[in-house]
């Protein structure tokens, strides 16, 4: 086992859109595992964009990473050394210990996966993970949605918004429509992952909504904000629902963004906007984790990556991912699996 790792320090808070040189690559030494812990390898890590957040000083709902200090989030790994009964050598866990090659965990801190599995191991870390279950509670728990709802997704093609018109479509929608940044991704959500229609928000977020909604719609899950949201309002229809995932918009805005301007509008229509996050929803998992596990088990689900290879990678994922470049789950791959 090697002695030494790599791991991405955050070197400085980003003013605006985070840059390299906010970011530092290290080597430091793994340590020996005590009584319960396990030596994991990662073998692949996820960027998301909320850790755009952690990246802030400011109160949040997830407390800021340490500037000097190993950065966190979703990986999975296999463990290579173990003090840990219950976890052998050549488990499949889920971790939170991201952005680095190795690490010495307790046995507490890592969720156990099936192995062998017949589904990609980064599939835990997007479908059938913490984007499958925020896309999952927020299109029926939180916007309540129902069979024959209208529903509009803002960040369409990316982790959780792919998947949350696909849920829609397959639980019976009666239309589902997207937005998304490239006629390369609008082709995508309207050929593959069969949305009733889809627009390029570039070419205008306000008349993308009219055109490709009319008659407005029941329910609207966004991952944007800002534009898309003050859309969204005009286009609900009366009682319409709306999940509140995230607003990439103004994630990195060095002054508060504006609001929606037509705010009144929730008033007479009767509108529910409610913002939501994945951690209260986790009672759900075992229902999303069969209800999905059998949607790609038949092929009507759609699983797309955007991957990149090295831990030396994994900082240009996280740039691209907040500029839109990826299509799905945005994932880097640290290392081979032999599962």
């Amino acid at each position: 086992m090697s002695t030494t790792t790599r791991e991405w320090h955050l070197a400085a808070r980003p003013h605006g859109e985070p840059t390299p040189e906010d970011f530092r690559l290290v080597e430091v030494p793994v340590p020996e595992p005590g009584e319960g812990q396990v030596v994991v390898r990662m073998v692949a890590m996820s960027v998301d964009p909320y850790m755009r957040g952690r990246m802030r000083s400011g109160p949040s709902y997830a407390p800021p990473w340490e500037v000097g200090a190993v950065m966190s989030g979703g990986a999975v790994g296999r463990v290579v050394a173990s003090r840990a009964p219950d976890l052998p050598e050549g488990t499949l866990v889920l971790t939170d210990a991201a952005w680095r090659e190795i690490a010495v965990l307790d046995a507490g801190a890592v969720r156990r996966l099936p192995s062998p599995t017949d589904v990609p191991p980064s599939w835990f870390l997007g479908v059938l993970g913490m984007p499958g279950l925020t896309a999952y509670a927020g299109l029926f728990r939180v916007a309540a949605f129902t069979p024959g709802d209208d529903v509009l997704v803002s960040g369409a093609a990316g982790a959780v918004g792919s998947l949350a018109g696909q849920f829609a479509r397959l639980r019976g929608a009666g239309s589902v429509v997207g937005s998304a940044g490239s006629p390369e991704k609008v082709a995508w959500l309207t050929g593959e992952l069969g949305f009733t229609t889809a627009f390029d928000y570039h070419s205008g977020v306000a008349e993308g909504v009219a055109a490709a909604a009319p008659d407005g719609v029941d329910v609207f899950f966004d991952n944007v904000g800002g534009a898309h949201l003050e859309a969204a309002i005009g286009a609900l229809r009366v009682h319409g629902r709306a999940a509140l995932c995230g607003s990439i918009s103004g994630y990195n805005a060095v002054e508060p963004p504006p609001g929606p301007r037509n705010m009144s509008l929730m008033v007479g229509k009767r509108l529910t906007l409610r913002g939501f996050l994945v951690g209260d929803h986790t009672d759900l998992r075992a229902e999303f984790t069969d209800t999905v596990s059998g949607w790609l088990r038949s092929g009507d689900l759609v699983v797309r990556e955007t991957e990149y290879q090295g831990i030396e990678n994994a900082v240009p994922a996280f740039l691209d991912l907040m500029r839109g470049v990826n299509t799905g789950k945005m994932v880097v791959r640290l290392t081979s699996d032999p599962d």
